[in-house]
């Protein structure tokens, strides 16, 4: 009818003008997105209690340096230009329980093991970011579920509440939970990597043991084994003191949920604005509103930041977004990660990179190959395929070079344990296996074998991209 059509006007009309406002707005502070509207926040029963923990997280030391994020910005500038990769990887979502050693040491020597593979295969250097050390929270469809009968707050991640029906109620002294879990988490990975863990003299000794495909195991050993040979022809010459050969740069991150957490972690130095909870942060798919309290906070942090960009994203909308979020045309500022499907690539993404190179702001292009492929098996697992997980990978690739623009890296979730959470890959686990050992509490993730299985994937494939196109880029 018309007066339907006249509202829908005036809808659209209302979300470019707000669109405008943020992007012209040049008054950012560290508390203006207060007043946008706001979405994935927790109820919390007592606001006193809340800005108490609050004001205690805001007199805690900072976990990162700005000079470390500085460095990683960098390193995205050059993964947007095709001369590095990044792989960012971890937990769906961490649980406090996970904050042991084993766990730790396995989450970072499982991302240390894919870039080597990586850097083996393709001789392109890679970036590597955990999704670790605060990655607590998660956005829920809805705010309440029923369980046996009872009507609970949805489970929000371990800074929120808790995972037993009977601990769902929000509390915020999580919060602060959250940032000593975060801060024992980083303080136990900087112990390793100065403790020569990543060192590449001590490949041999990187965890195998779990891995259940004696292929993935063969193929390994055999990238080490290699690797090991030239480093004592280096010894011999007396040329293996270099620092990259004993260590690594291993970045954190986490979506930034919480907007009065992540507001408590951001600190000024100089005339900028750092989040030190973190060296990268992304906005989810559920909070990437153009007039939200999440893309004005973002907007005005210095961090490199991410976009997850979903099947219901629209050109238009992400140019809007690419604007808002990166107007200076700052190289590594902004990674778009795409989490599509593997059958909706091919149709939705070319409009994407269209849209964005009309903006002429550089961004890395990262694909999402996880949460656009999940699935729920007949007896309610839910679950992802490794064959359409790679398939994605494999479209994306394609579809980049197809349009003349780079593929910089992968975003998975994954873990260091043999986990059955997801189906496929060398191990050949099958649907009805998967209740062996299901542990996720939240989103299946990519156990340790299919995760190496990813990675030598991704390695053939970056080593089979055209040395034409990698010279243009040079």
């Amino acid at each position: 009818s018309t007066g339907d059509t006249n509202l829908l006007v005036l809808i659209s009309s209302s979300m470019d003008t707000a669109a405008n406002n943020v992007t012209n707005n040049k008054d950012w502070s560290l508390t203006s997105w207060r007043s946008f509207p706001i979405k994935q926040q927790p109820e919390y029963p007592d606001a006193t209690a809340v800005e108490k923990v609050l004001q205690k997280i805001r007199t805690l030391p900072p976990m990162v340096s700005h000079t470390e994020i500085d460095i990683l910005k960098q390193q995205l500038a050059e993964c947007g230009e095709g001369k590095r990769f990044l792989l960012q990887g971890g937990d769906c979502a961490e649980r406090f329980l996970d904050c042991n050693p084993t766990s730790i040491s396995n989450k970072f020597k499982i991302l240390l093991q894919m870039s080597l593979v990586i850097i083996w295969g393709s001789k392109i250097p890679v970036t590597r970011i955990a999704r670790l050390a605060g990655q607590f929270a998660k956005p829920r469809t809805s705010p309440y579920e029923t369980i046996n009968g009872k009507e609970v707050f949805s489970y929000k991640g371990d800074n929120v509440n808790g995972l037993d029906p009977n601990d769902r109620t929000p509390d915020p002294q999580r919060l602060l939970d959250s940032y000593f879990h975060s801060a024992a988490t980083l303080n136990y990975m900087r112990s390793m990597i100065t403790g020569g863990v990543a060192s590449l003299f001590h490949a041999e000794s990187w965890k195998l043991d779990a891995v259940l495909s004696d292929h993935t195991r063969s193929e390994y050993e055999e990238v080490v084994s290699r690797i090991i040979d030239g480093l004592d022809f280096l010894s011999a010459i007396g040329a293996d003191d270099a620092p990259s050969l004993k260590s690594v740069d291993m970045f954190t991150s986490h979506e930034g949920l919480l907007l009065n957490f992540e507001e408590a972690l951001t600190k000024q130095v100089g005339d900028k604005f750092y989040n030190l909870g973190a060296h990268f942060l992304w906005v989810g798919d559920r909070t990437r509103q153009l007039d939200g309290a999440h893309v004005e906070y973002f907007r005005g942090i210095t961090n490199p930041i991410g976009i997850k960009v979903g099947p219901t994203s629209n050109p238009s909308e992400l140019q809007q977004l690419v604007r808002i979020l990166n107007p200076q045309k700052e190289k590594g500022r902004l990674t778009l990660i795409t989490r599509l499907g593997a059958k909706k690539v091919n149709e939705s993404l070319p409009g994407l990179i269209r849209a964005v190179k009309e903006t002429d702001i550089p961004v890395v292009w990262v694909s999402d190959p996880c949460h656009g492929n999940t699935e729920t098996t007949s007896e309610g697992f839910k679950t992802r395929n490794f064959a359409n997980i790679v398939q994605e990978v494999i479209n994306t690739m394609t579809v980049h070079e197809q349009h003349g623009s780079v593929f910089g890296g992968v975003h998975l979730e994954l873990t260091g344990e043999e986990v059955t959470e997801c189906i496929g890959g060398s191990p050949q686990l099958a649907a009805s296996e998967l209740s062996r050992k299901y542990e996720t509490s939240c989103d299946p993730r990519l156990n340790y074998t299919q995760s190496l299985d990813v990675a030598f994937n991704i390695s053939k494939l970056l080593k089979s991209e055209s040395k034409l196109e990698r010279k243009k880029r040079e």
